[in-house]
């Protein structure tokens, strides 16, 4: 019967598809009419065929993905306890940023199953001694613990080491000896790219080049530890606002990072926690931050994601609370739950406009990651600043076009309320903080695109008072 019916339609080519349309537009020019240029150096068709995509793209995707919740630890027994009621109300995995070493690690995790629960830990500070204290917590458990170390990206985002290159160096060497209860011990925060401003071949390149400097080492040390798989790398990824963009992104990251393993002979699966960019949320009309939050998650979840933590709508200018935590969080359920986005594993693979993008955005990320290799590597061209120089000339070029109108935030530089107020709801600074201080090297800033204006906005209201 199938068949039967397929035989009634002839197979349409791309070409005749894009003569019809030729024919429609009257004269008009193709190019100038249909194709849009992205700010990613991706020109976008109007249709697309399986002309388009001569292989379908293949990347390790998880078979599910879990619901996380991050919990700044201020006091072990309220985060304990922000924690537990979280697990109840439907969080699947506990995100911890631990601020210093004298946060109890017991006294955390009191109560909570190690056992079925993934839980992240990132820390504010660098230490091998307290990695060994939470070694010496779940020695003899089972128990699926990430570490979040990330030398080079704090780094890149503060300008300096924690100690310096050597000792910096030395404790995360120290640290991957020692790693074999836990899943992974070494992250690759890639949010700072997005969240700066830089475009997605950049994010990726950057990404890419940022874990092969930690390969390296690991090489260079000759640690044995994983030498079934390999040294284990965690990600943690920010989704902008192009909703299929970002799904192709997250698949490129993969596809990627297969590449690069398969030359340091490790497994070619690597781990991925998204989260949504900071870069395009709002102060003014605020409740618009969760529509943007909501398409950003489904981007990671359908790129393939293994874990998603959603940010609350009000995060930007409010302190943690329970109300915004508790919505970010339903977000997310109502995804799981609701519309069974954890029922088909790789989703998005075999459509031709995403797999398209998927192969242009690997290309791209690979010619620059190329030269980054072919001119000393990552970190050689963060002390030159090089990679600050061009994060800043794609986010100046963004920034324009939010100025111009050309890329629209309802609520703030298109249909705004005059009544919206904001100066009095403000417990977070909501701006790019300056901070003059000593740095080995220019940090990369993050900065949301309409800061400027509500800037303004603020200083009106203070002057209407």
């Amino acid at each position: 019967m199938k068949d039967k019916l397929f035989q009634k339609f002839d197979e349409v080519s791309a070409q005749q598809w894009k003569q019809k349309i030729q024919y429609d537009l009257k004269g008009a020019d193709y190019n100038e009419k249909l194709i849009y240029r992205s700010l990613d150096g991706i020109n976008i068709k109007p249709f697309y065929h399986q002309d388009d995509v001569s292989q379908s793209i293949k990347t390790p995707s998880p078979k599910n993905w879990n619901v996380c919740e991050r919990i700044y630890v201020a006091s072990e027994k309220i985060s304990n306890s922000i924690a537990k009621n979280a697990i109840e109300k439907g969080a699947e995995s506990l995100w911890f940023v631990i601020p210093d070493e004298e946060t109890d690690i017991a006294s955390l995790f009191h109560g909570i199953d190690l056992k079925n629960l993934p839980v992240y830990i990132s820390t504010e500070f660098l230490s091998g001694s307290y990695i060994r204290k939470i070694l010496k917590f779940i020695e003899g458990k089972e128990s699926s613990v990430f570490l979040q170390t990330d030398i080079i990206g704090n780094l890149a985002r503060t300008g300096n080491w924690f100690y310096n290159l050597k000792q910096d160096h030395e404790i995360i060497a120290d640290i991957v000896e020692i790693s074999g209860a836990f899943k992974s011990v070494i992250s690759v925060d890639s949010t700072l790219y997005q969240n700066a401003g830089a475009t997605i071949p950049q994010q990726l390149a950057y990404t890419l080049a940022h874990a092969n400097e930690y390969l390296n080492l690991n090489a260079e040390n000759g640690n044995s530890q994983h030498s079934k798989e390999g040294l284990q790398l965690q990600f943690i990824v920010a989704s902008g606002s192009n909703y299929f963009f970002e799904i192709a992104k997250i698949k490129a990251l993969r596809w990627l990072f297969a590449t690069l393993a398969k030359e340091y002979n490790i497994a070619d699966n690597c781990h991925i926690l998204a989260l949504p960019s900071k870069r395009n949320k709002t102060l003014y009309d605020y409740n618009v931050n969760m529509l943007r939050t909501t398409t950003e998650s489904l981007s990671a979840i359908l790129g393939g994601a293994d874990t998603v933590y959603n940010l609350p709508y009000d995060a930007i200018f409010h302190k943690n609370n329970e109300f915004g935590d508790r919505v970010a969080r339903n977000q997310l359920l109502v995804m799981k739950n609701e519309a069974y986005l954890d029922k088909v594993s790789n989703a998005a693979e075999g459509t031709y406009y995403i797999e398209s993008l998927t192969r242009q955005f690997a290309e791209m990320a690979l010619d620059i990651f190329k030269k980054i290799e072919k001119n000393g590597g990552f970190l050689k061209q963060l002390k030159e600043g090089i990679i600050q120089r061009k994060i800043n000339e794609s986010a100046s070029a963004e920034q324009e076009q939010f100025d111009n109108g050309k890329i629209v935030l309802i609520g703030t530089n298109t249909f705004e309320n005059p009544e919206d107020k904001m100066k009095d709801d403000l417990e977070l600074y909501p701006f790019l903080k300056k901070n003059p201080r000593k740095t080995l090297i220019p940090p990369i800033l993050e900065k949301r695109l309409s800061e400027k204006m509500e800037q303004e906005k603020l200083e009106q209201e203070k002057a209407e008072k």
